[in-house]
């Protein structure tokens, strides 16, 4: 018994495939455990979420532009072009000057070199006289810089243009909001509804670039005049990206460009901001190519 015992399990043991046939099942049941583990831990995984409050830094995205790009970028940009625009000055109504100026909407500052019709004054002409300012003698002080507008001008944000490499998704309109309320509440202008400016490049059948020609602005104008909102001022936004690569890190600037375009004369004045913003594999690649030694020459 014990000798015929251990002829079979010799032979069973010796067996050819009989420790591959083991290994098999042994791994099957492995596989078995591992793939029910996983479906366990993925059907249990959660997501979580908290309120952010206004002092708490925002979040840095780590494939593109986010808040912590976005939001500085236009709170310079804006700030910059707003801070080239003088405060209103009061003007006089009633009498000759008022009459042949008109309401403070429609007055632009830039002077019209070689456009001046006959009998129309410069409002940058230090000999144009404005009775009845107070504490002056009348006379434009040369040294002041132009104004853009004399009161409150209505500007029209046409709209934001992407040239980056990233696509904005749901920033675009938050972005557009951010700009047409922080100009909206500066002292020198004020802006157009939205809605307004869609229903008159419908009404035109114009394309936003389209604008920057004479009897185009013109058209505009009219269709915007026949809301009840006379326009000054063609607002444009650009948001253009400058990507450079090293190995694995990218370095993206990001540069968030206003536009201001006088609607009567064409001219224009432009403030731009810049954020540059790395991208890396590890959590070293900062160190690596912006650390204290300029690792990122070469």
């Amino acid at each position: 018994m014990d000798g015929e015992f251990s002829t079979r399990n010799t032979a069973a043991s010796t067996h050819p495939n009989g420790g591959i046939a083991c290994g098999f099942v042994a791994m099957t049941r492995f596989l078995a455990v591992f793939g029910l583990s996983v479906a366990v831990l993925g059907g249990c995984a959660h997501r979580y979420g908290h309120i952010v409050a206004n002092d708490d830094k925002d979040l840095v995205g780590s494939h593109e532009a986010g808040a912590a790009t976005w939001n500085p970028l236009v709170d310079s940009s804006v700030a910059q072009l707003l801070g080239r625009c003088p405060p209103p000055q009061p003007l006089p109504f009633g009498g000759q000057f008022g009459a042949d100026v008109g309401t403070p909407a429609m007055m632009a500052s830039h002077q019209l070199a070689g456009n001046q019709l006959p009998g129309e004054m410069q409002l940058n002409d230090p000999s144009v006289v404005m009775p009845g300012a107070p504490g002056t003698t009348g006379a434009i002080d040369p040294s002041c810089p132009p104004q853009l507008a004399t009161g409150p001008a209505r500007v029209c944000f046409i709209g934001i243009e992407n040239k980056s490499a990233e696509e904005l998704v749901d920033f675009k309109d938050q972005l557009y909001e951010r700009i047409d309320s922080q100009v909206n509440a500066g002292e020198a202008f004020r802006s157009i509804s939205r809605r307004m400016v869609d229903a008159a490049l419908i009404e035109t059948r114009l394309r936003p670039d389209s604008l920057f020609l004479p009897a185009n602005r013109a058209a505009f104008a009219a269709a915007l005049g026949r809301q009840g909102t006379p326009v000054d001022y063609l607002l444009y936004a650009t948001i253009t990206s400058g990507t450079t690569d090293r190995n694995k890190s990218t370095q993206r600037d990001y540069v968030l460009t206003l536009e201001m375009v006088n609607l009567h004369s064409g001219d224009y004045i432009k403030e731009s901001a810049k954020i540059r913003k790395g991208y890396h594999k590890t959590r070293g690649g900062k160190w690596w190519n912006f650390g204290v030694f300029d690792q990122a020459d070469g």
